[in-house]
Formats: structure tokens, C-alpha cells, sequence
């Protein structure tokens, strides 16, 4: 009868460190490879959770002077600046207008960011006649026959096309780190997107914007169930048909029907400013229409969500698509695939806006 060998000490051994040799060098990539992950993982949170504290790097766009809403809004930017919330890269008009400019200048003077850059939109809509235009009577305020208003920029001549500024401006950022504010016309966007390579970038428009912005947060369109054209898209609805067919990113639409919901209170300019020295804002809210006047808020809700999301203020439409027909009506095609959503609010979070509006816009509030 056979009977089985049984292995010596010094064999077993051998046997012994051969298998765990062999499960080693399974085992030792896998475990290297979890490691480099879980570090990698860590690397890339400790970087989210850097961008998180950094100011949001803001482009704001408007159309200055058709409406006060755009003034309020522009307070808005500059205290969340204060604050430390933001960066504001750079700001530009979108409509025709010579006072438009001056205004934005006149007001980066005033609020202590006179470095912030202009741009001037070349051959826009123009809409000079649509309003009473308190840019104009800002910029013309005189004491004694000189000017209140103090300036930074030399020659209004010499600001830069919104385009150029919005190339350069992009080109010097941070990839997937900039949001633009658009509230007013889309004659900028457009060229913006149809620009070619220049001394500023080899990418194109569209390419720039790709690689570069990370929202469009903008104030356009109506999306009611009785159709209604909205200004800013009527005003230069082929520009608007391309930013929504076009846009590469993600475009976050705040309609009329939403800033329209919350008025911001006379009563706010009225009593919340000191009354000397003379007030650029005031002086503006109080031109453009018979004090006092309370007044939607339309453009104000756009850099609300750009700058502090939606909890608590806004629900968001389902991902789709915008798009503009002939008649200037703005559409929207639910799409679980499509960049774009629209802004929604209910009268509680009506009221919580409205509240933070003034608190932000309230100069004696910013501390907090």
C-alpha cells in the first residue's frame, strides 16, 4: 500500500512563501492603486473645498439705463465684493448708448473699484428712446458746474468692444471657473461665440467659452403659459436665438415672471442711504421714474442665484432646452440631456428674496 509522504518542515516553508509571494505581487498593485485613488480623492476634494472658499469670478453684462433694476443689481455685485464673495472681473453694456459706460465707470469710482475693466458693446441694439434714461442724468450731475461724480477712466473713446474685453478677460482665467451675469441684450454673448483666434487666445469663441465659463446666469425670455415677448430678447431676438441654440455650457434663465413677482420698497432708498453725500444709486432710482416707486427686480434675481444659488430662494425648472422663434416668444423643451433650466419661485421664497435684496442693497448692512 502507498502511503503519502508527509512534506518536511523546510518544504512547507518554501510552499508557504511562494504563495504569499505570489498573492504579493496580486495583491501589492491593487493595494498601490487603491492607495494613489484614495489620495487622488483626497487631492480633489481638498481642491473643491478650496474653490468653494475662493470669490466666484464674476463678468457682468447689461444693458444700463433701460430700467433701475439694473442698477440695483449692480449694488448687489459690488457688496457681495465687499463682502469677499465674488471677483468681478470685468463689466460691460450691451446696449447703444453713450452715458452707459460713463454710468458704469462713475459707479466703479464710487464704490472703491475703479480698476474693475470696461467694455462698450459696437453697433448694439439701440433703446435710448424705450426710457427716461437716469444714466444720462447721473453722469451730467453738476454742482456749481462741475461734475459730482468723480471718474477713472481717461478716455471713454478708448474703452475696449465687449467682445475684445470678454476675450481677454476669459483668456487669463482658471479653466470651467467664470460666470457671466448676462441681464439685458445678447448681442455680446453672440459675437462673443462667432469670434475667431486673436492676440488674446487660439481658440475660438465657442471654444473660449467652453473651456472657460462654468454658467451663464441671465436674465431673458417668458415662460407663462399666455405667450408674452420679454424685452431683452425682443430687442435683438437673432442674437438671442444663437446664445440658447449655441451656448456650450450650462445657461441658468431667470424670466420675467419671476423677478416681476418681488418689488424692491421706495422705502429701501428712501431711508437707508445717508442723504450726503449725494448718492449715484439714489440719484438714479430717484430719476428714472416719480418718487416714490417700488420696482421688480428682474435683473437682481439673475446674479441672486449666480452668486448664491437657489436654496431658499428659487426652484429650478427640469433640465431642457431654451429656444426663440420668429415672434421673439421664448420656449422651453423639457430635455434630460438639455444645458439649460429656468428659475421658479413660490410667495414664501418671494418674500425671503425680497428680504435678502435689501439686506445686501442696505449700504448699512456690510458686515454681513
Amino acid at each position: 500500500m502507498h502511503k503519502s509522504r508527509r512534506a518536511p518542515a523546510h518544504e512547507l516553508n518554501w510552499l508557504i512563501n511562494m504563495k504569499m509571494t505570489r498573492m504579493a505581487a496580486f495583491c501589492l498593485p491593487v493595494i498601490i492603486g487603491l492607495l494613489n485613488s484614495c489620495a487622488n480623492y483626497k487631492q480633489q476634494q481638498q481642491s473643491r473645498n478650496a474653490m468653494k472658499d475662493l470669490p466666484l469670478k464674476v463678468i457682468f453684462e447689461t444693458d444700463m439705463g433701460n430700467d433701475i433694476d439694473d442698477a440695483l443689481a449692480l449694488d448687489m455685485l459690488y457688496k457681495y465684493a465687499d463682502r469677499g464673495k465674488i471677483e468681478l472681473l470685468g463689466i460691460s453694456t450691451n446696449k447703444n448708448s453713450p452715458y452707459s459706460v460713463q454710468f458704469l465707470d462713475l459707479m466703479n469710482t464710487w464704490y472703491g473699484y475703479p480698476r474693475i475693466p470696461l467694455g462698450n458693446v459696437i453697433g448694439g441694439a439701440d433703446s435710448e428712446g424705450d426710457a427716461k434714461n437716469y444714466t444720462q442724468v447721473v453722469s451730467e450731475y453738476a454742482v456749481d458746474g462741475k461734475p459730482v461724480f468723480k471718474r477713472s477712466v481717461e478716455n471713454y473713446a478708448k474703452v475696449p468692444g465687449s467682445v475684445e474685453l470678454y476675450r481677454k478677460i476669459l483668456s487669463e482665467q482658471p479653466d470651467s471657473s467664470v460666470t457671466i451675469i448676462s441681464v439685458g441684450f445678447s448681442t455680446n454673448l453672440d459675437r462673443l461665440l462667432a469670434s475667431p483666434p486673436d492676440k488674446y487666445s487660439t481658440l475660438n469663441g465657442r471654444e473660449l467659452v467652453a473651456r472657460k465659463v462654468k454658467l451663464l446666469s441671465i436674465m431673458a425670455g417668458n415662460f407663462r403659459k399666455e405667450k408674452q415677448v420679454e424685452y431683452n430678447v425682443v430687442k435683438d431676438p437673432a442674437a438671442a436665438r444663437e446664445v440658447f441654440a449655441s451656448w456650450p455650457g450650462k445657461i441658468i434663465v431667470s424670466p420675467f415672471e419671476v423677478g416681476e413677482q418681488v418689488l424692491y420698497p421706495a422705502s429701501s432708498i428712501e431711508n437707508d442711504f445717508p442723504a450726503e453725500p449725494p448718492h449715484p444709486l439714489v440719484l438714479a432710482y430717484e430719476s428714472y421714474l416719480e418718487m416714490p416707486y417700488d420696482r421688480p427686480t428682474w435683473d437682481l434675481t439673475s446674479v441672486l442665484y449666480a452668486v448664491e444659488g437657489s436654496e431658499g430662494y428659487f426652484d429650478l425648472s427640469p433640465p431642457g432646452t431654451v429656444s426663440v422663434d420668429e415672434n421673439s416668444f421664448t420656449h422651453f423643451r423639457e430635455d434630460p440631456d438639455g444645458k439649460h433650466r429656468y428659475l421658479l419661485m413660490n410667495s414664501r421664497q418671494a418674500v425671503a428674496v425680497k428680504d435678502r435684496f435689501i439686506e445686501l442693497i442696505n449700504p448699512r448692512n456690510l458686515e454681513k
